[in-house]
Formats: C-alpha cells, structure tokens, sequence
C-alpha cells in the first residue's frame, strides 16, 4: 500500500487542483510501478509560508522580496 505525502504552501491551490494532484499521483504509481490504486493513500499537507523556509528565510519573506 503506497502512502505519499505532498507537503504545498498554503497560497491557494484549489479544492479542483488538489483532487488533480491525488489522481495524477495515483495514476502514476499504478502506470511505473504497477500499485493498486484501491490502496493507494495520498495526502496533501498545507503549510502556512511562516512555516516554510528556502535558504534560511522563511517563505512569507521571500515573496515579499519577490524572491
């Protein structure tokens, strides 16, 4: 049973581009390796851009500089 975590900033990705990432990443697992979608788990974690950093900054700052 696969279980994958996508962790995403939390700057709007939609109810519609969530499922399109879950099916694709479903689809993908059965098509290269050969896994049970039935049993396939994928989650989606949001995470505020306070709470992210790149470089030793946090997300938040850097889109503010236009980073």
């Amino acid at each position: 049973m696969p279980y994958v975590n996508v962790k995403i900033t939390r700057e709007g990705a939609t109810t519609a581009q969530k499922a399109e990432l879950i099916a694709g990443i479903t689809e993908l697992l059965q098509r290269v390796l050969g896994k049970n979608p039935a049993t396939t788990v994928v989650v989606i974690e949001e995470v505020d851009t306070d709470n992210w950093g790149i470089g030793g900054e946090p997300v938040t700052l850097r889109r503010r500089k236009g980073l």
